[in-house]
């Protein structure tokens, strides 16, 4: 089966609403926000969110904020504002102005939750978290009242206060928004918008011991900034009314409208944070940035462009059915991009010597091979001499049918140099074959004599002047194709692949490859596609990351 073309327009439901806003005269100048939480490092799911935002920004002449939504310092570090901004940044996007926080506005938030007070609809309430359960009631059964929702205006601002004085200690009380017990929807049942948290918040320090929560953050923060479209994911959905209550019973200087789409889930793939946070910290994983997890640092690492993780965006497009989506749709949009893009270069993975019996002692050619077999980046020298590498799954003494490699008396051409034939293969005291010893034809160099058919084409490289290295060969985390689906009694955890990562030392590189610097990416013929580790490769100790095979199955 051929692959299918993408799509010239993919679906964006989003760009026919902006548009229609424009056409109308609804907004002068479309301006969205990217409000990531700086509890965790983004992963790809966050990469659809910032592609869409900033998108739509560009594509209309806008503007995007980043705005950091720090309204829960206890879980909130300076590490992830710091990798937040680096990913946004290297995805290709700029926000507008500096970065904004949701702690810039806790002083117009707190006078905006006095506001309700003064008007009747919030009120100071002393239930447990465990009370406050039971009052709230099920979907099928409205909750009940607290029996604190009547006290007045002048106890609630009291009381306010002295939680804002830090009198009272976490959780002995919270305000909550007066509407609807009877609601519907849950989120109206008086939610809550302050709590007491007595932690140090990494912007304004120890100002604060009472934060706001999301829900009545976020609406007003976007009123502040005079966002025009508010795009979140859809479990956000049954937070509107909540949105446009808040934004209806203050005095806000803007009225912003809310819209939803389907956010990005992959097959073999976890993105909640507090299960990636998990991995982390239980060590399943060297780091947020380790090349098998999800996050945007992760793949960076591991070799993935973010021209190809904007494109993979694209291809997805933006609706508002929740589905998932094939992680070898995003394996393809690399490979297809690293293969216009990655030089080509050989390395020996699991090296095997051969001597060349029948080559001069101390000669060398310097061949040269081209860069890139379509694109025009010049060449790369090879030394040609009488010892070199082959890979040691490239020789087999009594191979299976139809094997195309080097076997007894079979012969095979050297990539870009000589056909070689393999004339006796020495073993050590094992039976483990430790050396070829074959012969060259040197009328084959470039050409293959009229008549002479030669099996097959391995890489190579020399012996003297290759480049030692390690290889990390990275797969799937997850063998599961929905990981987060465990057995009963059982654990995401459990779905881990044992065999996500191998590590091969002692690796060859051909000589091209010595000052390789991190993040450059090379296709290793016959090998697949790979990255200079940026963590732990250094000059003479080059760490390669496979970032994707050279195989692809998306739509075969």
């Amino acid at each position: 089966m051929s692959k299918p073309e993408t799509p010239a327009t993919p679906a964006n439901f989003l760009r026919q609403i902006v548009q229609a806003d424009l056409d109308a005269g609804k907004h002068s100048k479309i301006v969205t926000r990217f409000p990531p939480e700086p509890n965790g490092y983004l992963h790809i799911g966050h990469a659809k969110s910032i592609c869409l935002n900033f998108g739509l920004a560009q594509e209309f002449g806008g503007e995007c904020n980043l705005r950091f939504d720090d309204t829960n310092p206890a879980k909130e570090d300076q590490e992830y504002i710091d990798a937040i901004k680096s990913d946004v940044e290297w995805l290709g996007f700029k926000w507008a102005g500096e970065e904004r926080y949701a702690s810039n506005y806790f002083d117009q938030l707190y006078e905006w939750a006095v506001h309700l007070i003064k008007s009747g609809k919030a009120y100071v309430d002393d239930l447990s978290p465990e009370q406050a359960r039971e009052y709230r009631g099920t979907l099928t059964e409205p909750g009940k009242n607290s029996p604190y929702r009547d006290r007045s205006i002048e106890e609630n601002l009291d009381l306010f206060a002295r939680m804002k004085a830090g009198e009272f200690p976490d959780g002995a009380k919270v305000l909550r928004a007066k509407i609807d017990m009877a609601s519907p929807n849950m989120n109206m049942r008086d939610p809550i918008l302050y709590r007491i948290r007595h932690a140090h918040h990494h912007q304004t320090g120890d100002k604060w011991c009472i934060y706001p929560s999301y829900d009545f953050t976020h609406g007003q923060s976007d009123a502040l900034e005079g966002i025009t479209h508010s795009i979140c994911t859809l479990e956000f959905e049954d937070h509107r009314p909540l949105y446009e209550w808040f934004l209806a019973n203050l005095p806000v200087p803007t009225q912003p409208r809310q819209y939803e789409f389907a956010r990005l889930n992959l097959n073999y793939t976890v993105t909640s944070k507090r299960k990636l946070k998990q991995l982390v910290d239980e060590k399943h994983v060297s780091g947020w940035d380790d090349p098998r997890m999800s996050t945007l640092s992760g793949y960076r690492r591991r070799g993935y462009t973010s021209a190809s993780i904007r494109n993979f965006c694209e291809m997805v497009g933006v609706g508002r059915s929740n589905g998932v989506v094939d992680i070898a749709m995003l394996e393809f949009s690399i490979r297809e991009d690293l293969d216009r893009n990655a030089p080509r270069a050989m390395c020996v993975l699991r090296p095997l010597k051969v001597v060349i019996t029948n080559y001069p002692e101390g000669q060398v050619e310097q061949l040269e091979l081209p860069r890139h077999p379509k694109e025009d980046m010049g060449v790369r020298i090879l030394p040609f001499a009488r010892e070199l590498y082959i890979d040691r799954d490239d020789f087999m003494i009594d191979p299976p049918k139809g094997y195309k490699r080097l076997e007894p008396g079979g012969e095979v051409r050297l990539r870009g140099s000589y056909v070689i034939r393999a004339d006796e293969a020495i073993t050590d005291d094992n039976g483990n074959i430790v050396e070829l010893r074959c012969s060259y034809d040197p009328d084959t160099l470039g050409k293959n004599p009229e008549g002479r058919k030669v099996k097959g084409v391995i890489h190579w490289v020399p012996a003297e002047g290759s480049v030692e290295c390690e290889v990390r060969l990275y797969d799937r985390l997850f063998r599961s194709p929905q990981p987060e689906k465990a057995e009963e009694g059982g654990s995401f955890l459990d779905n881990i692949n044992p065999d996500s990562l191998q590590v091969l030392i002692g690796c060859r590189a051909e000589p091209s490859l010595a000052h390789a610097q991190a993040e450059n990416r090379f296709q290793f013929e016959r090998e697949g596609y790979f990255t200079v580790d940026s963590k732990d490769s250094k000059p003479g100790a080059l760490v390669f990351n496979r970032t994707v095979t050279l195989r692809d199955s998306w739509g075969q």
